[in-house]
């Protein structure tokens, strides 16, 4: 299930590039129009949580859905940086010591290790708050309609009946607010909702700014759910597999928490079977694009493959 090509290798490096860009002149310390004045502390906690890290996988799916409808330009990267800049504050928020309570991510201390709790809750504040303005400015597309449709579908992905609300499932799953004995049908859910629902809005956005029809777009959205499906259960397996030094992060949290997966529930060998149905649910979701679909093909088949 090796990527087919170069291809996507290239447009991986060059989304990464192009979105490492974007978000350096986004958290500049120069105050925009409308904006009083950017604390200079703020400012880098969010650099420190933004920058210089990551493949860049979610603005990826989302620069080339676009390109696979015929849409290509400063829109999509624009649309990749804000699902960037939520995705990190989920990091800093997950990371925080009432939640996950983590030291290292990427490789470098937390947020709220190198600067202090209280900035680090204000600093993912403001890199959510600063995505949903990315995606309301018209300089992301020309059309209201697609940008009301943009920030609506990132604040479903991203609120209570999708990321949040899977983070509630997953602090629940520690058993901290009761026994939790959770099925396979629970594990799924949360899943779908923490990680899984701002992985499928990604290709989404990529959908809306490409003026998918019906077809495409349901096409679409069925790869980004199972692409989302097999990240976590291939997050899962690294989690266990794979070191700290490996990861950039530690390892190993759910067992000592004592938090089911489905690695638990299918055994190593049932995960991986798992993997590769969901690539196969992928791949065939985008046969109606054809050869074209090949790079988002390759997409998932580095998701579940990936070493870090």
């Amino acid at each position: 299930m090796t990527p087919s090509t170069s291809t996507f290798t290239a447009r991986l490096a060059q989304a990464a590039g192009v979105v490492e860009a974007g978000l350096e002149a986004l958290l500049s310390d120069k105050a925009r129009h409308g904006e009083i004045a950017r604390p200079p502390r703020l400012m880098a906690a969010m650099r420190h949580a933004a920058l210089g890290g990551g493949k860049r996988l979610r603005p990826f799916l989302t620069i080339e859905a676009a390109r696979l409808l015929g849409h290509e330009g400063e829109g999509a990267v624009r649309a990749g940086c804000a699902v960037e800049l939520l995705h990190c504050y989920s990091l800093v928020h997950d990371d925080l010591p009432s939640m996950d309570d983590d030291d290292l991510r990427r490789g470098r201390p937390t947020v709220h290790r190198a600067f202090d709790e209280a900035t680090a809750i204000l600093a993912g504040d403001a890199l959510q708050t600063l995505a949903f303005e990315v995606l309301a400015d018209p300089a992301t597309d020309p059309d209201a309609g697609i940008r009301s449709d943009l920030v609506l579908g990132l604040a479903r992905a991203a609120g209570l009946g999708g990321m949040v609300g899977g983070q509630l499932l997953d602090l629940s799953a520690e058993g901290r607010y009761g026994p939790a004995d959770l099925s396979e049908a629970d594990v799924r859910l949360l899943q779908m909702m923490k990680t899984g629902a701002i992985l499928a809005f990604s290709v989404e956005a990529g959908a809306i700014l490409g003026r998918a029809d019906a077809p495409a777009r349901a096409g679409l959205m069925e790869y980004g759910r199972a692409l989302g499906a097999a990240f976590q259960v291939a997050d899962d397996i690294l989690d266990r597999e794979s070191s700290a030094e490996a990861l950039g992060k530690r390892t190993g949290k759910d067992l000592e928490k004592g938090k089911a997966t489905l690695v638990d529930l299918l055994g190593m060998d049932g995960a991986r079977r798992e993997c590769r149905r969901l690539v196969e649910k992928a791949q065939g979701a985008l046969d109606g694009f054809g050869p074209q679909g090949e790079v988002l093909r390759d997409a998932v088949r580095f998701v579940v493959e990936r070493q870090v």
